[in-house]
């Protein structure tokens, strides 16, 4: 029985991020795709015209959640500093649930054949970046957060911590848990950035 578009071109998303995460996101191929769902190239194309608009696709979907995630965090409190605990514990919920995220970044489709899929994920990691300084500004303003350090630069240490402890998860084999250990390192980035505030 075929299904509906919606549903089939969602379901040709997971897959590409399943393929992504278990052979490298350099291996998938449009016939990988259509051979993991069990339908043909043809059928693939039917949906996607061609292997850039699929991942850009993916692109799209990846930075839907993010997104989506970010405005839940956002929600959760008050305190600029705690928001800032919840946006870096949605960011890292995200990629333990997309494991192919990180490895995307560093991905020759990425970097090299897709100039439309790196901005895409170039815009989402400048709009994390962008987020953590409009909090960081706040909690600077509440003097929670020690006024002698740009947003923007606090910013690139919370969002490099994120990428960092990523990395490190994926190339370890995910032996640690990442969201655990993505937190424990955050609240000693915190601990830095609260220090001795100048007025």
């Amino acid at each position: 029985m075929r299904k509906p578009a919606d549903i089939r071109k969602a379901e040709i998303v997971r897959t590409v991020l399943d393929l992504a995460d278990r052979i490298g996101p350099d291996r998938v191929t449009t016939n990988a795709v259509a051979q993991a769902i069990g339908v043909t190239q043809a059928a693939l194309f039917r949906h996607f015209p061609s292997k850039a608009a699929l991942w850009e696709a993916v692109a799209e979907q990846v930075s839907d959640q993010l997104g989506e995630a970010w405005n839940v965090a956002l929600r959760s409190t008050d305190a600029p500093v705690e928001r800032l605990r919840a946006l870096v514990g949605a960011q890292l919920a995200q990629i333990k649930s997309t494991p192919a995220m990180p490895m995307l970044l560093f991905s020759r489709e990425l970097n090299v054949e897709n100039d439309q899929l790196r901005r895409l994920f170039r815009d989402r990691l400048g709009a994390f970046h962008a987020v953590l300084a409009t909090e960081i500004g706040q909690a600077q303003q509440l003097g929670a957060v020690r006024r002698d350090i740009e947003p923007a630069d606090a910013a690139v240490l919370l969002s490099s911590l994120v990428q960092g402890v990523a990395i490190r998860w994926s190339l370890g084999s995910r032996e640690f848990a990442l969201v655990e250990e993505g937190l424990r390192l955050l609240d000693v980035q915190l601990q830095l950035l609260v220090g001795e505030t100048k007025e």
